[in-house]
């Protein structure tokens, strides 16, 4: 019963694949959600089985499969062959037929059931399956109810494989039918013939790019309306993804021209049905028409609007006598705040909102403490969160009082989809203090403000020099902007703090000063190694994780070093520098292919998107512990919660030897090793450096040149993020009159006794 086999796609059939025949003997591993699996493959005339792995959905054992695709060396398994491209014929012996039905293709039907169909109908067993079903209550303990369960996984079984051979004859790769086929099940054909751009709005990691070349391939129409809106999309989330709230419509019209080469009246109607479908929202702002996805645009007109009625809902009365209140505390810790510090301090125990900005070494985590205790002595309910798990934790490290990441404290939950803590069951506290402020984007901090209780005081701790949020937003600089919203900027360097050169180093190339550059390691706790040369510097860097820095200073190389690098490609970005530091400082661990990457047992790991229902956030790093034989996961230990990853989850999880100064945000290391050189020149900013060297606690070593460190101080003009929020907040909000909070004095260093 073979099916009719698929024709080759032109970008498989352009490749040098091997092809094989035989029949499945033996399924060791398959994993139903992402289609993955490992099979042992009976080819005619070999002595052994060969091992066969890929997205083989629906495949059963005694099948005959055709299967093209490229072998593999395996560390521990050995030669295997990676499958592209297959298609199957069912058996037609007796012992096939037998063999196929006793796997388990079929519910109910075992190795004694199976025997008595094939000694009944023989070689025409499928046959009668696929046409005349009822004929098998002709057999001895066959009943309605099995044949009524035979028939809908026959069906569904059937259905899978017809549309996994349709979508590969359609010019679809395996991986990317088996996403489809998981996403749409028997409709998946239908869907993707009728609007292929549906797949990139429904399934994860496959994009409108992608899409566009299946729509080709079905000679779709150019200037059809899923086409002309799918492009938009695709432009206003690929901007999103450099931060933008929103875009401006002369703008989006650009960008979507050149990518879908059409004219812009055909963009302008499918932007304006986008409009009808409640999909995008265009908003006239000041300068021109601004086209906002409508998530973004309720996210931030919501932070405006809840930020407004979080300041006019009256808090408790400030306590009497403060002052008194703030020297107390001081004694209490046996410390002597600076002027501007204890302001801050009282401010927040009188500002309904308040801000709290400073760099390094300007004590923020002092005033924090200080405001703890106070809030605590009066019978106050203080909520301490932090963006990151890492954050949290050295947050509560630092005051001795529990921290917890925004997220865990809005609880999501799994069975709505969204977070607990909402207006109607809001946050349990009269005071929540929330620390990294710089990471949180417009989306999280519309989720938190509708937890916040209109009562509660929300003092926002950051420093507004660092890189913004990762996701869209630049919510910290926005409300310091406002003008509507008190602001306590500290600038003085603590005593303690001002003895460290990278704090000195931090402060001075916020200033656009060069910074000092001691040239040789043991002395300071910042060091400048100058090298440009890409595999000079990967060798210098190799050497320093491996053995100089945990030889002289004990270190742990994958514990307490992070390499820290602007790019992502070439060779001094990530992907590169991953590969070396796993193999020089891995190389012997037991070795895993997991999804087709190579991972180690004991590899760091980071997570790349937030997962609600694992309770992993994007940035979080954790450490391969192995993978289960039983269930093919991939098993890694956050800071002590052992986190499972199927096959279909890879593209969640990634080497984190080497990570980029955007992902480093929020975290903080004993050890940073910063690359920083002309090839970098497109990311060569102020604020990615001040960002990268303020990771580093006891030391950073600083890899590059002094002419990037140049371009780098020099270039002090941030990338525009298109928001409106701060505008937003004005419109809402009465600005601030009377005496303002803003301590600092932009010239030179002042430091407390």
């Amino acid at each position: 019963m073979p099916l009719t086999p698929p024709p080759l796609p032109p970008e498989i059939a352009a490749q040098p694949l091997e092809t094989l025949e035989g029949t499945v003997e033996r399924i060791t591993f398959a994993d139903p959600e992402s289609h993955y699996a490992v099979l042992r493959l009976k080819v005619k005339g070999a002595r052994h089985p060969t091992t066969v792995v890929g997205a083989l959905a629906a495949v059963q054992e005694g099948e005959q499969l055709h299967i093209k695709g490229k072998y593999e060396v395996h560390p521990k398994y050995g030669e295997q062959l990676r499958a592209v491209w297959w298609y199957a014929v069912l058996p037609a012996t007796v012992a096939g037929i037998k063999k196929y039905l006793a796997s388990g293709v079929i519910k109910g039907i075992g190795e004694e059931m199976a025997q008595r169909l094939v000694g009944r109908f023989g070689e025409k067993t499928l046959e009668v399956i696929d046409n005349t079903p009822e004929k098998l209550l002709e057999v001895p303990g066959f009943g309605p109810k099995r044949l009524a369960q035979l028939r809908e996984a026959w069906q569904d079984k059937k259905d899978i494989r017809e549309v996994m051979v349709s979508l590969q004859g359609l010019g679809v790769t395996l991986g990317l039918a088996s996403k489809i086929c998981k996403q749409y099940g028997v409709k998946a054909v239908e869907v993707l013939t009728t609007n292929p751009y549906q797949l990139a709005l429904d399934i994860q990691g496959l994009g409108f790019l992608t899409a566009d070349r299946l729509a080709s391939r079905l000679n779709l129409d150019p200037l059809a309306p899923a086409r002309l809106a799918a492009g938009l999309l695709h432009v206003l989330d690929t901007m999103a993804g450099e931060g933008h709230v929103y875009v401006p419509e002369e703008r989006l019209l650009q960008h979507t021209q050149e990518l879908l080469q059409v004219e812009a009246a055909p963009l302008v109607r499918a932007l304006k049905g986008l409009e009808r479908e409640d999909r995008v929202v265009i908003d006239p702002l000041p300068d021109g028409a601004g086209i906002y996805k409508k998530p973004a645009w309720a996210a931030e007109t919501g932070v405006a609007r809840m930020l407004g009625n979080l300041l006019a809902t009256p808090s408790a009365t400030p306590p009497l006598h403060l002052e008194d209140l703030v020297v107390q505390v001081q004694k209490n810790r046996g410390l002597e705040l600076a002027p501007e510090q204890a302001l801050a301090v009282a401010a927040a125990l009188k500002e309904k909102v308040l801000v709290i900005t400073g760099g390094p070494g300007t004590g923020k985590t002092t005033i924090v403490s200080c405001i703890l205790d106070l809030y605590r002595g009066l019978g106050s309910r203080v909520l301490l969160m932090a963006p990151t798990g890492r954050a949290a934790k050295r947050l509560s490290e630092a005051t001795g009082a529990e921290a917890t990441t925004i997220h865990r404290a809005l609880e999501f939950s799994p069975q709505t989809g969204g977070f607990r803590r909402c207006p109607q069951d809001p946050l349990k506290a009269q005071v929540v203090v929330v620390d990294e402020t710089s990471m949180v984007d417009t989306f999280l901090m519309h989720h938190l403000l509708r937890a916040v209780p209109g009562g509660a005081r929300l003092i926002l701790v950051g420093d507004a020099h660092q890189l913004p949020a990762v996701g869209p937003g630049n919510v910290l600089k926005d409300l310091m902007a406002s003008g509507v919203i008190q602001v306590a900027r500290l600038s003085q360097i603590y005593r303690q703090a001002r003895e460290s050169l990278i704090v000195v180093n931090a402060h001075r190339i916020n200033q656009g000063e060069f910074p000092v550059l001691p040239k040789y390691l043991g002395k300071t706790d910042f060091v400048f190694l100058e090298l440009d040369e890409p595999q000079a510097l990967q060798q210098r860097l190799l050497d320093l994780v491996a053995q100089e820095l945990p030889r002289r200073y004990g270190f742990n190389a994958l514990k307490d070093l992070q390499v820290i690098t602007p790019m992502h490609r070439g060779p001094l970005g990530i992907q590169t520098l991953n590969h070396l530091l796993q193999e020089r400082l891995n190389a012997r661990s037991e070795t895993w292919i997991w999804a087709g990457r190579s991972f180690r047992r004991g590899d760091k790991v980071m997570q790349l998107r937030n997962n609600y229902f694992k309770e992993v956030f994007n940035g979080d790093i954790g450490q391969i512990l192995g993978v289960a034989g039983e269930t093919g996961q991939l098993l890694v230990n956050f800071e002590g919660r052992v986190i499972p990853y199927d096959p279909g989850e890879k593209e969640e999880i990634t080497l984190a030897y080497a990570i980029t100064v955007h992902k480093a945000q929020g975290n903080e290391f004993p050890v940073v090793l910063l690359v920083l050189t002309t090839h970098h020149f497109l990311l060569l900013q102020r604020n990615l450096l001040y960002t990268g060297i303020t990771r580093g606690r006891r030391l950073v070593v600083l890899l590059g040149s002094k002419k990037a460190l140049g371009m780098a101080i020099s270039n002090d003009k941030p990338i525009r993020r298109y928001t409106h929020l701060a505008e937003r907040l004005r419109q809402s909000v009465a600005p601030i009159t009377g005496k303002r909070l803003d301590f600092s004095t932009p010239q030179g260093h002042n430091h407390t006794k």
